[in-house]
């Protein structure tokens, strides 16, 4: 039983090989091939005996051209157009026997019918154009065919008009040794200080001398300053130095997408000067460093925090902020709730009973944290924090900030929607600072903090962002709060806050020795009755010669947590000796400060020192003299490390109150005589171990 065979596909232009000889394909009917042929111009065979022959095969298949440009065709003036499309009929017909537009049906005129080859009608299309008082030949013909067949109707525009589409030299006539060296000099002035155009013209000339380059080859200084606007474009080579780095040193590749589909699987923190003046205490203006988190997958600003200096006890802090609940403060209004916002809060509550009086901020616990080579953050404090919480510490390459892109545009989205709204706002640089913006009525660092807090709970978590479009529907934008609950819907995202117990292993460590009167601490004795098992005995940790775990705050030395290694692991919190000396809890700064000026002092002499300092600032410097002397300047050093000092002391949640209406007098003008001094109120310690929800 023989097997059918589907017959083989004939067209026109195809190359087979019939009866010894290859041929070349003129037209094809239903029942029979037009063939050229030796002996003739050309030679009918019927399909079935062609296809029926022993030597019979398909040799060549013409491969259907690219598209044509057509976007070209808006290049070239409407007269031109008008004269190619004249000449895409005549081409037309010439191809295919019949012009364009005819009804169907329509047998083709004398010269175009079948069995005449495409030469014999480019003849006879000459001669007929010819008659009609257009002088062209044959081979005129034939070039306009085939450039119809390469490029469509813009082969037959560049043929009535080239000079639309003709291509010119990216720089003109100058020479490539005078651009390869004037590209040179430009990135010789990346690393350097910002030079204008002349200089670099002249290096231009240096550079193609060393070469052995001809200096004869130079064009003028008017066409070198036009090479050099055209070179130069986007590197910033005559404007910011720190913009000019950035875009030499930024991805030459296309930026990729880290795809990230949960909450917290990928952060990014950094930190910048905020570019606001605050006071710091008593008249004391300065600049703080804006230190934030952010959740790449929902937007989420995390935390953020005020510091005058950022330490990596900071970002340790701020690590526990961010996985701990965003507490409502006093004077917040209701729809700052968590209960009242888009995040799934009842759902939530069932895993961590605090949220209920949380704000309407999410809890996110991260799993990798990407960060810069800053030294804030890849120290060992924050190092051993991240793997304490089993964190994936990756930091980027150096000199890539957009590596970490996400934070690096939150911290420039606070100044342009929060910090330009305050007093005392200093601009991104010198030229954008007004005058005296430390004369405005300055907000002090813990109100600043409260108000950066509030701000991010109110706008930044319910603004609509531009990176969180929906896939589906591009033109409809999610808040982060929006993209967090959909994404706790997507993956199953839970939470878990931090602890007390884990708020004191963020905190810095030391190994010290418990003595008979307790712990010392760089001058500084601890002491507590729950010290006694422990005093004049070995831990047990052979690593660090028998020494104890000691976890401090650098912002408050009023105590520290001792790890009872002998016992369950638990924190003894042991308090400062002389803390009734000073009221007020200081930090390192205030006490390093001080212990530079009596390096032999007794810790009895340096405690009253530091107590000195904080009242000597508090109550404000002397009537200015005409001289000032050594000892101002002093007077006035201690005044700003006394104010930096203060101003990262914790403070209790309260209302923060609002900037004065009026100017508040300078310290020199402050009240004397006979007015009635305010009551001191001691200021409370911090205790991360008591539960903050049990406050009244």
């Amino acid at each position: 039983m023989g097997s059918l065979k589907r017959p083989p596909a004939l067209a026109v232009g195809q190359r087979v090989r019939f009866e010894g000889q290859i041929r070349g394909v003129l037209e094809v009917t239903a029942q029979a091939a037009v063939l050229e042929d030796t002996e003739t111009p050309h030679r009918v065979v019927a399909l079935i005996d062609l296809f029926e022959t022993a030597d019979f095969e398909i040799l060549f298949q013409p491969e259907r051209m690219p598209l044509p440009p057509s976007g070209l065709l808006e290049t070239f003036a409407p007269d031109v157009m008008k004269r190619a499309l004249w000449w895409e009929g005549h081409i037309l017909e010439v191809l295919h026997g019949l012009p364009p537009g005819v009804e169907p049906g329509t047998p083709p005129r004398p010269g175009y019918g079948p069995g005449t080859s495409v030469t014999s009608r480019q003849k006879t299309k000459a001669a007929e154009l010819a008659a009609l008082g257009h002088e062209i030949k044959s081979g005129a013909v034939g070039l306009r065919r085939r450039r119809y067949t390469e490029d469509g109707l813009v082969g037959l525009a560049r043929l009535v008009d080239h000079r639309s589409v003709r291509k010119r030299k990216e720089f003109g006539d100058t020479p490539d040794a005078v651009i390869e060296a004037m590209r040179q000099a430009i990135k010789e002035g990346v690393e350097t200080s910002t030079r204008n155009g002349a200089y670099l013209i002249w290096r231009t000339g240096e550079i193609l001398r060393e070469n052995g380059g001809d200096l004869a080859e130079l064009p003028s200084r008017r066409t070198l300053y036009r090479l050099l606007d055209r070179l130069a474009a986007g590197t910033h080579t005559t404007g910011s130095a720190v913009t000019r780095r950035s875009k030499a040193h930024g991805a030459a590749a296309p930026f990729g997408e880290l795809t990230v589909s949960a909450p917290g699987e990928v952060m990014q923190i950094d930190s910048t000067p905020l570019d606001v003046m605050v006071r710091l205490d008593d008249g004391v203006v300065g600049k703080v460093e804006l230190t934030g988190m952010i959740d790449v997958a929902s937007r989420t600003l995390t935390a953020a925090v005020l510091r005058p200096t950022t330490k990596s006890v900071d970002a340790s802090v701020l690590l526990a902020r961010t996985v701990t609940p965003e507490l409502m403060r006093p004077g917040w209004i209701d729809a700052l709730k968590m209960s009242r916002s888009v995040l799934p809060h009842r759902r939530l509550l069932t895993i961590d009973e605090r949220l209920e009086h949380a704000a309407a901020k999410p809890v996110i616990v991260p799993e990798m944290i990407v960060c810069d080579h800053g030294k804030v953050f890849v120290s060992h404090n924050f190092r051993a924090s991240c793997r304490f919480l089993e964190i994936d510490f990756q930091p980027t390459h150096k000199g890539s900030p957009f590596e970490k892109g996400h934070i690096e545009k939150m911290l420039g989205s606070v100044a342009t929607m929060f910090a330009q709204f305050l007093p005392g706002y200093t601009g991104r640089n010198t030229d954008h600072r007004g005058r005296h913006p430390e004369e405005e009525n300055l907000w002090s660092l813990p109100e600043l903090q409260d108000l950066l807090d509030e701000w991010i709970v109110a706008k930044w978590q319910n603004r609509p962002h531009e990176g969180l479009r929906d896939p589906d529907h591009p033109g409809r934008l999610f808040t982060p709060n929006q993209r967090y609950a959909a994404l706790v819907e997507a993956c199953g995202y839970v939470p878990v806050a931090l602890s007390g117990q884990d708020y004191i292993e963020l905190l810095p460590a030391a190994w010290r020795a418990v003595n008979s009167y307790g712990i010392r601490i760089n001058n500084r004795t601890y002491d507590a009755p729950e010290l006694g098992p422990m005093r004049r005995r070995d831990s047990g940790i052979t690593a660090k010669r028998g020494l104890w775990e000691v976890h401090r705050d650098p912002y408050d030395v009023s105590r520290v947590w001792v790890r009872n290694h002998r016992g369950s692991g638990e924190w003894v919190q042991a308090t400062w000796k002389y803390l009734n000396r000073a009221p007020v809890p200081f930090g390192d700064l205030a006490w390093d400060h001080v212990s530079h000026q009596l390096p032999k002092a007794t810790e009895e002499e340096l405690a009253e020192a530091v107590a000195a300092l904080l009242t000597r600032a508090h109550a404000g410097p002397d009537r200015p003299t005409a001289k000032k002397s050594r000892k101002a300047a002093t007077a006035k050093k201690d005044r700003r490390v006394a104010a930096r000092t203060k101003a990262t002391t914790p403070t209790a949640a309260a209302t923060p109150p609002p900037p004065s209406t009026q100017n508040e007098l300078a310290p020199h003008e402050s009240a004397e005589g006979d007015e009635t001094m305010a009551e001191v109120i001691p200021l409370g310690l911090f205790d991360p171990l008591e539960d903050p929800w049990k406050r009244s």
